[in-house]
């Protein structure tokens, strides 16, 4: 193979995580993929804390928040949070990535994060509250982009259908008298198509930063 560089390892890394978990990333398991001694990997990454914050990094690398402009600002906050959940979403391991690693040390999170206080301090909230957007907003998308594991890349329509019947019927199953409501909503609950499922949970979010800002204002 070719010289071996940081993105090539980084993008091995998240493949064995999206498909085996994260526990299955090792540098020892990362040197016999790519075809190198664990030291050539030393070279880039020293430990598995380091990996991780290159992993981290580069998941958010391939989204770059507009340049500022005359958009109103709740325009561009959801353009923000929807882009994030976007590229997030191609990686079933970024959650866990993102939340075993100091944010602060991932330069692509920061740019993210900058750009989120900038949108918040824009809608007339104070500093101390843009702190508290801004992370509540981003740990919000991080969490949206963690679609159900049954709609994750991977499955036909048919082991879909067959998960959601599962799960739906596990619902259904429950004592009515105890969860009454988890029975009466079983199929949307497990049924909910991603499209809905990103939407609303942008709308639900996004909807309460716009109220409060009219608050203020």
């Amino acid at each position: 193979m070719g010289k071996l560089t940081a993105p090539a390892i980084v993008e091995r890394a998240l493949l064995i995580g999206d498909t085996e978990g994260l526990d299955a990333v090792t540098i020892r398991r990362l040197a016999t993929d790519l075809g190198v001694t664990p030291m050539a990997l030393y070279w880039h990454f020293k430990n598995k804390e380091q990996l991780l914050i290159g992993m981290a990094d580069h998941l958010i690398a391939n989204f770059a928040p507009e340049p500022a402009d005359d958009r109103p600002w709740q325009q561009r906050l959801r353009e923000l949070v929807e882009g994030l959940v976007r590229v997030l979403r191609a990686h079933p391991c970024a959650r866990t990535v993102l939340e075993q690693v100091d944010q602060e040390d991932v330069p692509s999170y920061l740019t993210v994060w900058n750009e989120a206080l900038g949108l918040t301090h824009a809608a007339g909230f104070a500093d101390e509250e843009c702190c508290l957007i801004s992370k509540y907003l981003l740990h919000s998308a991080i969490s949206i982009a963690d679609v159900p594991v049954h709609f994750r890349p991977g499955h036909s329509d048919e082991e879909i259908a067959e998960i959601v019947r599962v799960k739906r019927l596990g619902l259904e199953s429950l004592p009515a008298d105890a969860y009454p409501y988890l029975v009466r909503m079983a199929g949307p609950m497990v049924d909910c198509p991603p499209s809905l499922y990103d939407s609303f949970g942008v709308d639900l979010i996004l909807s309460g930063i716009e109220t409060l800002a009219a608050r203020r204002s």
